[in-house]
C-alpha cells in the first residue's frame, strides 16, 4: 500500500503503508489500552476498597459487583444511539475526564473519612457507565479512522491489548492494594484514564460523523432503528443470536465450572486461579492469529473452526479425575485454546461487523449486539447454579459446555460460514426516522 504522503483512500483519508505508521492510531490504541487497564483494575480495587476500608460483608459485595455491570444492561443501547450523533474522539475524552475524577475524589473523600457503602455504590455505578460509553465509542471509532481492509488488523491490536489488561489489570489492582492502601490504589488507578486521556487527545485526523438531519429523530426511536438493522440484516442477526447463545452457556459453565475445581478435583485457591489465567495468553496469540488467518482462509471457516474447537474442547473438562500432576496441565491448556479461539472470533466478528454496518449506525449496531450477548449472561448463571445444585457438578458442567456449541453451529448455518477473505461491503441502513 503507498505511503501516508503518497495516497488517499476514497474518502480523501490518508493510507498510511502500515497501520502501527498511522499516529492516530497509536494514539487510539495507547487511550483504548490504558482505558481498558484502569477499568480492569478498578474491578478489582473497588471490590477491596469496599472488604478492607468500609468491612462490607459477602450480601453487600455481591451488590456491588451487579451495580457496576448494570449500566450495560441498563445502557448501551441509549449509548449507542448516543454515540452514532457525536465524535468518537469527544467522548472518549470526557468518559476519561470522568472515571479519573470520580476515582480521584471517592480516594480523597476516603481518606477524610466522608465515604461509605452508599457512595462506593454511586461510584460503582458511574464508573461502569462511563466505560459502556468508552467501549461502544472505541469501537465506533476505528471505523472512522481506518480503511476497511485494515479494519482486522486494527481489531485485532486493539483487542490484545485488551487481553493484555484482563491479564495484568486485576494482578496490578491487587498488588497496589497490597502495597499501598485501597484508597490510594484506587487514586492510582485513576492515572490510567488520565492517561488514555492524554493519548486519545493527541488523534488529529478529522473524524467524520454521519450528517445528521434537520429534525433529529428521538433517542427510542433511534434505538428501534438499531434494533431492526440488526435483526434485518441475516449477517449481523447470526452474530446477535451467536453471542447471546455463547453468552448465556458460558455464564452458566462458569458458574459449575468454579465449584467443580476445588470441589470435585480438590484443586487449591492458587491453582484454580491459574486455570482461570490461562485463557489470557491464548486471547493473546488469538489476538495475534486473527490478523492474518482471516485473510488466508477466509473469515467464515476461521470463525466456525476456531468457535467450534475452542467451545469444543471445553466437553472434556467433565471427564477430568485423577491428580492434580494430570489435571493441571489439561486444565492450562482447555483454558489456553478457549481463549485463542474465543479471540480469534472476538477479533473477526468484530471485523465483519464493522465492515457491513454504514457509519451511521456503527455504534448502535455495537450496543445492539452487546446488549443482548450480554444481557443473557445473568441468566446463564442463574441457570448454572440450578443445575449444578439439581443435577450435580460433572452432569452439569456437560450439559452446559454442550450448549455453548450452539454458538458454532449457528455460525456454521448463516451466511457467515460463507465469508471469504475480503470483507462484504456495507448492508442497507433503514433510512432515519424524522
Amino acid at each position: 500500500m503507498p505511503s501516508a504522503s503518497s495516497a488517499v483512500s476514497d474518502s480523501g483519508r490518508p493510507v498510511p503503508s502500515s497501520l502501527w505508521r498511522d499516529a492516530d492510531f497509536r494514539g487510539l490504541w495507547m487511550g483504548q489500552t490504558a482505558s481498558q487497564l484502569g477499568e480492569h483494575v478498578s474491578l478489582v480495587v473497588l471490590p477491596l476498597f469496599a472488604v478492607l476500608t468500609l468491612d462490607a460483608g459477602a450480601g453487600q459485595l455481591g451488590v456491588l459487583r451487579a451495580v457496576g455491570q448494570a449500566p450495560i444492561l441498563l445502557l448501551s443501547l441509549f449509548v449507542g444511539a448516543w454515540v452514532d450523533r457525536w465524535r468518537t474522539r469527544t467522548t472518549m475524552v470526557l468518559t476519561d475526564v470522568g472515571r479519573a475524577l470520580a476515582l480521584g475524589a471517592a480516594a480523597v473523600a476516603s481518606l477524610f473519612g466522608w465515604f461509605g457503602l452508599p457512595a462506593l455504590l454511586a461510584l460503582a455505578f458511574t464508573v461502569g457507565a462511563l466505560s459502556v460509553f468508552f467501549d461502544v465509542a472505541y469501537q465506533a471509532s476505528l471505523v472512522r479512522l481506518v480503511e476497511r481492509d485494515q479494519l482486522v488488523r486494527g481489531n485485532s491490536a486493539l483487542e490484545g491489548s485488551r487481553s493484555a489488561a484482563q491479564i495484568g489489570g486485576p494482578a496490578l489492582g491487587g498488588a497496589l492494594v497490597s502495597l499501598l492502601s485501597a484508597p490510594v490504589a484506587a487514586a492510582s488507578s485513576a492515572l490510567f484514564f488520565v492517561l488514555s486521556f492524554l493519548s486519545i487527545r493527541r488523534i488529529r485526523r478529522a473524524e467524520p460523523i454521519p450528517g445528521r438531519p434537520e429534525n433529529l429523530p428521538r433517542v427510542r426511536q433511534r434505538i428501534h432503528e438499531g434494533l431492526r438493522f440488526v435483526a434485518g440484516d441475516r449477517m449481523l442477526r447470526a452474530v446477535c443470536l451467536a453471542s447471546a447463545a455463547f453468552q448465556f452457556s458460558f455464564a452458566a459453565v462458569m458458574t459449575v465450572y468454579l465449584l467443580f475445581l476445588p470441589r470435585e478435583l480438590h484443586l487449591s485457591g492458587t491453582v484454580v486461579g491459574l486455570a482461570l489465567a490461562a485463557a489470557g495468553p491464548g486471547a493473546l496469540l488469538g489476538s495475534l492469529l486473527a490478523a492474518r488467518l482471516p485473510s488466508r482462509f477466509g473469515h467464515g471457516p476461521v470463525l466456525v473452526c476456531a468457535a467450534a474447537l475452542g467451545d469444543g474442547l471445553f466437553l472434556c473438562v467433565p471427564a477430568l479425575h485423577g491428580s492434580s500432576a494430570v489435571t493441571v496441565p489439561a486444565l492450562l491448556a482447555v483454558g489456553f485454546v478457549l481463549g485463542c479461539g474465543g479471540q480469534l472470533v472476538n477479533v473477526t466478528v468484530m471485523a465483519v461487523r464493522q465492515a457491513v454496518t454504514p457509519d451511521g449506525m456503527q455504534g448502535r449496531a455495537a450496543a445492539t449486539i452487546t446488549f443482548v450477548g450480554m444481557g443473557m449472561a445473568p441468566l446463564g448463571s442463574l441457570t448454572g447454579g440450578f443445575l449444578a445444585q439439581e443435577w450435580g457438578l460433572r452432569t452439569s458442567l456437560l450439559v452446559t459446555a454442550a450448549g455453548m456449541m450452539l454458538s458454532p453451529v449457528i455460525m456454521a448455518s448463516s451466511p457467515l460460514a460463507r465469508l471469504g477473505r475480503e470483507l462484504p461491503a456495507p448492508h442497507y441502513a433503514p433510512p432515519t426516522c424524522e
